[in-house]
């Protein structure tokens, strides 16, 4: 297994201690603090990962299925700790999610014909907004402006998420024509 994937890996694996300090309570808003600072370090595995795949030519057909998925189980883990926390709507969460179970699943159909889509532009900087959503979110200040920032966050992940979901259905609607 090359880095890259042993970076995917690594952020796989700190997801249960990020979910464990943000919820069990018994650090209260260090437990948070503690939290965010997993999810950035496995925020930046996610950054670090493509960059050394891609500039030392490990790119890889797991790294391409396995990354992507590793991303959806971070971000939708601290999605649903923010639920549980009373920090983020749970029908905003919804809709991300289901866009997430959407293209998985639209990735099965290719591998199940023999190819592989890498993630796109527009989820990749979705991918960003949504992680910089929950830092914000994770960090909660009480501060008005901070509030705000908050705020613009979760819209601009939502639309993000609508966005990049239409757009990779279009890029890829042979995929479904192709089936065996």
């Amino acid at each position: 297994m090359n880095l890259p994937n042993k970076l995917t890996m690594f952020r796989v694996i700190l997801i249960p201690f990020f979910v464990f300090f943000v919820l069990s309570g018994l650090f209260g808003r260090a437990g948070d603090i503690i939290g965010l600072v997993i999810f950035i370090v496995a925020s930046l595995t996610d950054m670090l990962d493509g960059k050394i795949a891609r500039k030392y030519n490990l790119v890889t057909n797991f790294g391409k299925f396995m990354d992507p998925l590793a991303d959806k189980l971070l971000v939708c883990s601290a999605m649903i700790c923010l639920i549980a926390i009373d920090r983020l709507a749970a029908w905003i969460v919804i809709i991300i999610i289901a866009r997430e179970f959407i293209i998985s699943g639209f990735r099965l159909i290719a591998v199940d014909n023999g190819v592989v889509i890498a993630a796109s532009m527009w989820g990749k900087v979705k991918t960003v907004v949504q992680m910089v959503m929950i830092i914000l979110l994770l960090l909660h200040l009480p501060f008005t402006a901070f509030q705000v920032l908050e705020q613009i966050a979760i819209w601009l992940a939502l639309v993000l998420t609508v966005v990049s979901l239409v757009d990779y259905l279009m890029k890829n609607k042979a995929v479904l024509k192709e089936q065996k």
